[in-house]
């Protein structure tokens, strides 16, 4: 097996034991099926497409996709070419996606690795078709409109181009799937969901039928005329909840948690009333106090903003970081806890069911997707199932 080239840590399925002491990336899959399960069921009846660009935003291409393969899905998203060709031999039967388009010249790697670029200019199609007359095949290809997010897509312009001479702009293409994105998804109240929708509604209208997708994690939840044909989930499946759904009793709901980020207690120190923790003196206790010291710093995946006001959990309760997160080191101030429930060897949760990925990415002042995408390959990867 030789699956994606795209993170050293996680470039085949072995099970290597984590070290005693050091940071530590435990990735869930039953809750990653649990996760696919939910937002199949929200979908439906749209096809789940799931979306593992970034190597799975982090979590490893190859066990993810080959997981949800095992579940069904049979249509999967990345966003690079190089993407694309690891992950068709780890799924060879799917349909893979390609996000970014045709590079210039790269028409034949599409082609001869059996990959759906998402055409988003008229060049690209104008370079695709002449690809597919020279080597008088029918080649598979999706278009996206630009509806609103003003990032990549096809113009109002190019679609009525388009409309006017579908034959001569699809000539050699096979059009299996037509989408857009959504800007604002996360947002229910936001205008520009809706006019998303009437735009894309409005490009459905004069291009030649195929199928349709508009939503990712956050549209599913917009209701059932964003869903169209296909969804195509991407922080769902890996645990973020972008619009916090709450349960009956009003507490946050989000995806099963996929991933915990974890490392041992290193050393135990005790510091008397004003005294400072960490680089630049900022960090000063207003009593005695006994720190945690745990061998995980920026360099495994924390932010290095978040130490002045996140949290991690040891035995599910949530202890304050004291000073500056470092790049090997993070100090907890475990004052309140009893001496026995946090020594020598303790294991430290920074991300996982008590520290939940979206609380995670607020201490940090960044988002979800971002989170996921900084863990590190220094981190000792291993996957579970439960």
């Amino acid at each position: 097996m030789n699956p994606t080239q795209i993170q050293p840590k996680l470039s085949d399925m072995e099970q290597k034991p984590a070290p005693a002491l050091g940071a530590r990336l435990s990735v869930d899959l039953a809750a990653l099926g649990a996760n696919y399960a939910e937002l199949a069921r929200r979908a439906a009846p749209a096809a789940i497409a799931p979306v593992v660009k970034a190597d799975a935003y982090g979590l490893g291409m190859a066990p993810i996709a080959q997981k949800l393969a095992a579940l069904g899905a049979d249509s999967f998203f990345v966003a690079r070419l190089e993407e694309g060709i690891a992950l068709r031999p780890i799924i060879p039967n799917a349909r893979i996606f390609v996000f970014d388009g045709l590079i210039p010249g790269a028409a034949s790697s599409y082609a001869a690795h059996g990959l759906i670029p998402v055409l988003n200019t008229l060049e690209e199609l104008s370079e695709y078709a002449v690809h597919a007359a020279k080597n008088r095949s029918m080649l598979d290809a999706a278009i996206q409109i630009d509806t609103g997010i003003n990032r990549s897509g096809l113009s109002n312009d190019d679609v009525a181009a388009i409309a006017a001479n579908p034959r001569g702009a699809l000539a050699g293409l096979n059009l299996v799937l037509i989408m857009s994105h959504l800007a604002c998804a996360d947002d229910h109240s936001h205008a520009l969901n809706r006019k998303q929708l009437e735009r894309f509604r409005a490009a459905l209208d004069v291009l030649p039928p195929a199928p349709a997708s508009l939503a990712a994690t956050a549209g599913i939840e917009l209701g059932a005329e964003f869903l169209f044909d296909i969804v195509r989930p991407g922080l769902g499946l890996y645990g973020g909840n972008p619009h916090k759904a709450q349960d009956q009793a009003g507490r946050i709901k989000p995806y099963s948690p996929v991933v915990t980020l974890s490392a041992d207690v290193l050393q135990i120190r005790h510091i008397e009333k004003g005294e400072t923790v960490g680089y630049g003196a900022n960090f000063r206790v207003e009593k005695p106090s006994r720190l945690a010291v745990v061998p995980l710093g920026y360099a495994d995946g924390l932010i290095r903003a978040m130490g002045a006001k996140g949290y991690a959990a040891i035995g599910g309760i949530r202890v304050p970081f004291a000073g500056r997160i470092s790049m090997d080191l993070a100090t907890l101030d475990v004052s309140a806890l009893p001496g026995d429930k946090c020594r020598r060897g303790t294991e430290v949760e920074f991300l996982g069911k008590t520290i939940l990925l979206e609380e995670f990415a607020l201490a940090a002042g960044t988002n979800s997707h971002e989170v996921l995408t900084s863990l590190s390959p220094r981190a000792a990867c291993t996957y579970v199932e439960g």
